[in-house]
């Protein structure tokens, strides 16, 4: 469980309590949420509990105005290495970040995100923490992932090397003509380090927190998860669902309840 699909219900520890209850054993923190907490009570209260943790959201964003915004932002994703290690992680999830401010260079961007890594990665092979490269759905291009489909994902990895992977979300790749080919590719070179899983609704009413939940909408998902299997992932389907409009306002319980039942007859 992405603990973004329930955020305003609980705090860290209460997200904790209602999976364990459920008899979700795995989750996957924002750093806000570790943060409030206290980095170390959220890793006794993870520890504690035996949970394992997908990955971590979220580092990245790169691209800045100036060099010292680079260096910051690298600075910043170092922190958050550290929060990861801390909490057992199995990943770090990157969302690499867009245009900076008042630019319209989007090659010079992913530049940015390319000697952003460069330099985040030793740091991170140090300590052991996977860097997992998400690419968005290119609507976030300009705002949140100059990064926007598997094969640039995996051409970054590829120029890197060891230490970095994939976090493959269907919200963002499900459109790709590419997708089975990638992931493929992705299998081929064992760097699927996550898999999240929501639904594409139409019409969506808003691009960032009108995700659907598991077969509300038009995601062959488990065509997808066949696929990503068949790669050589066996790992855990994370559920990761913004929605404001919908599931954001009903019971915390519900959510939950209804995400475990979607997942066992639509996943």
């Amino acid at each position: 469980m992405n603990l973004a699909t329930v955020r305003p219900h609980y705090d860290l520890a209460g997200a904790v309590d209602a999976c364990l209850a459920r008899g979700i054993t795995s989750i996957a923190p924002w750093r806000d949420q570790v943060q409030k907490a206290g980095v170390a009570e959220a890793a006794r209260i993870i520890r504690g509990n035996a949970l394992g943790v997908t990955g971590l959201c979220r580092g990245g964003m790169f691209p800045a105005a100036t060099a010292e915004g680079l260096a910051a932002a690298v600075e910043d994703n170092q922190r958050a290495v550290d929060e990861a290690a801390a909490l057992g992680a199995d990943c770090l999830v990157l969302v690499v970040g867009g245009l900076p401010d008042g630019s319209r260079d989007l090659s010079g961007a992913r530049d940015m995100v390319l000697r952003g890594l460069e330099a985040l990665l030793p740091y991170a092979q140090a300590q052991n923490m996977p860097l997992a490269i998400e690419p968005l759905h290119p609507m976030y291009a300009a705002d949140r992932a100059c990064v926007n489909t598997l094969e640039q994902a995996l051409d970054l990895c590829d120029h890197l090397g060891d230490g970095t992977g994939v976090a493959i979300d269907v919200y963002h790749v499900w459109w790709d003509p590419k997708l089975y080919e990638q992931i493929a590719r992705a299998g081929a070179g064992g760097r699927i380090l996550a898999h999240h899983i929501c639904d594409w609704l139409v019409p969506t009413r808003d691009l960032l927190t009108d995700r659907g939940m598991m077969g509300d909408g038009v995601i062959d998902l488990r065509t997808i998860r066949a696929h990503i299997e068949q790669a050589g992932y066996h790992g855990a389907q994370e559920v990761e669902i913004f929605s404001a409009q919908d599931w954001w306002k009903r019971p915390g319980a519900d959510v939950l309840s209804t995400c475990i039942e979607r997942y066992r007859t639509v996943c």
